[in-house]
């Protein structure tokens, strides 16, 4: 199979207006990945899929990642985000395209970036060619109001409950999604809990069944029975 190296260079001859850029795994396993901007990612995606020496049919996993602000990450107040899908229209493609750095740089964790984004994980494999796996990943704009990539679901149909497991825990918007609503959490729920700044509220207002430690937080908030005795 072709190096991460390679698959970049090649993505850029044939979409060279699209910023592709390698970034590395120092860790044992070496998986290094390739950052697309939003803009081309679903054609690259179609490419990857279909290009005769890839053939990446496979999607066998999605996965998010938070990358909040580092210097504001934990004493920063929140910040109000998307939460329901009416919010942010998901048939719109996204109008900025998120950062990328420049072509053909590699990095680990480069002391410079200071985070404040959300990221998309896609593991590919080719079960035709038996090779993989591909690592691709989507960088959103920030945390709050650019928080739309778009989906692949449409070339890779296995993303589809995972792109709504990240929306409905991270927030990421996935434009062209067929299906996106909540997955786990309750329809009224708000926020993401997968966010690495969710604080868990002591009464959950929607919770249909309180229980456990969400119920003993609850109960600070019943009205009390005192005075109510004759």
């Amino acid at each position: 199979m072709e190096t991460p190296e390679q698959i970049r260079d090649r993505l850029l001859a044939r979409f060279p207006a699209a910023k592709v850029e390698l970034v590395t795994n120092p860790g044992t396993a070496a998986e290094h990945s390739l950052l697309l901007d939003a803009a081309h990612a679903r054609d690259i995606a179609l490419f990857l899929r279909d290009d005769p020496a890839l053939r990446l049919d496979y999607c066998s996993n999605v996965t998010g990642v938070d990358w909040p602000e580092k210097k504001t990450a934990v004493s920063a107040p929140k910040t109000a985000v998307p939460t329901l899908v009416e919010r942010v229209d998901p048939n719109a493609l996204p109008g900025t395209p998120a950062p990328a750095s420049a072509l053909g740089s590699t990095r680990s964790t480069p002391a410079n970036d200071s985070g404040n984004y959300l990221e998309a994980v896609y593991h590919l494999y080719s079960m035709a060619l038996k090779h993989g796996p591909v690592i691709i990943r989507l960088r959103t704009g920030n945390r709050t109001d650019r928080v739309t990539l778009p989906s692949l679901t449409p070339v890779w149909r296995a993303a589809d409950f995972q792109e709504r497991e990240i929306f409905d825990l991270y927030g990421i918007v996935f434009a062209g999604h067929p299906d996106l609503r909540r997955l786990l959490m309750w329809d009224e729920f708000q926020d993401h809990p997968m966010r690495r700044d969710y604080v868990a509220p002591d009464d959950f207002e929607w919770e249909p069944t309180p229980h456990g430690d969400v119920h003993e937080r609850a109960k600070g908030h019943y009205p009390t029975t005192e005075g109510l005795k004759g």
